[in-house]
């Protein structure tokens, strides 16, 4: 019989795919970052418990294209600043992804909140444009000119706050207490810019980002870098507590409850 192709996999098999995962290159990316203070208020509200504020109300985004062959990559991030236990990171609101592939393996592995997007990574001389875009919005633009070289930073690490969950088959919650992820990425700069420019926000009922405004620009950046990342579950937390932030992972939290009519296959 020919193989059944949605047939079990040999061990063998298996612990090939581990090991070919496993010893992935680093694969480097170009990427805008733009770092600013906003509203202390906006950023403590949409901050999940057990996660608190730092002490400066700092927000994050991160565009990147990644030259993968036969795959180019785009990949963004829209973060906060954010505490637990000691630890200072960031906790990502939305990650658009251009591609399927990176967005299914963040969000079923680790919980990150992606979402398929377009991304945006364009230089023409010293003018640099970044931008996101989701349901033919562009809620993010970073745009500006370069204006010299940076140091290139020490490799550092960076952590990552995740909440991943399963909402409830019955609509009344979630399948199991959900769980706090850390998420630690060890970042390594080849090459960094400074880009004298700003920071637009557009209004999107899909991406509400713009609700955490400019308040003081900290800095941006055109750099290529790569990183590698390692999760670990720290916690379960209230499910009664996260379920009021639900939403944020989806573009409408009814589609959560989406389902074939009973009877259908």
């Amino acid at each position: 019989m020919a193989r059944v192709r949605y047939g079990a996999r040999t061990g063998a098999e298996i612990a090939a795919a581990r090991t070919a995962s496993s010893r992935l290159p680093d694969i480097w990316s170009t990427g805008v970052v733009a770092l600013w203070e906003s509203d202390p208020d906006a950023v403590a509200a949409v901050l999940p418990p057990p996660l608190k504020p730092t002490g400066r109300p700092l927000v994050r985004v991160n565009i990147s294209k990644v030259d993968l062959a036969g795959y180019p990559l785009g990949a963004g991030s829209f973060a906060v600043a954010a505490a637990h236990d000691g630890v200072e990171g960031w906790y990502p609101l939305v990650m658009p992804m251009t591609h399927e592939r990176a967005l299914v393996g963040g969000r079923e592995v680790f919980g990150e909140p992606k979402k398929l997007g377009e991304v945006t990574v364009e230089r023409e001389g010293l003018v640099v444009r970044a931008a996101l875009a989701r349901h033919g919005i562009e809620f993010v633009e970073v745009r500006g000119a370069v204006s010299g070289p940076l140091p290139v930073p020490e490799p550092l690490p960076k952590t990552d706050f995740y909440f991943k969950f399963l909402p409830a088959v019955d609509g009344s919650g979630f399948d199991a207490d959900p769980v706090l992820v850390h998420c630690v990425r060890n970042e390594k700069v080849r090459r960094l810019e400074r880009i004298t420019g700003d920071v637009v926000l557009r209004e999107s009922m899909y991406d509400p980002v713009a609700d955490l405004p400019v308040r003081t620009l900290v800095e941006i950046t055109l750099g290529e870098k790569t990183t590698d990342q390692r999760g670990r579950v720290v916690e379960r937390v209230d499910a009664q507590a996260l379920l009021p932030y639900i939403h944020q992972r989806y573009d409408d939290p009814r589609q959560i409850l989406d389902g074939p009519p009973e009877g259908s296959v």
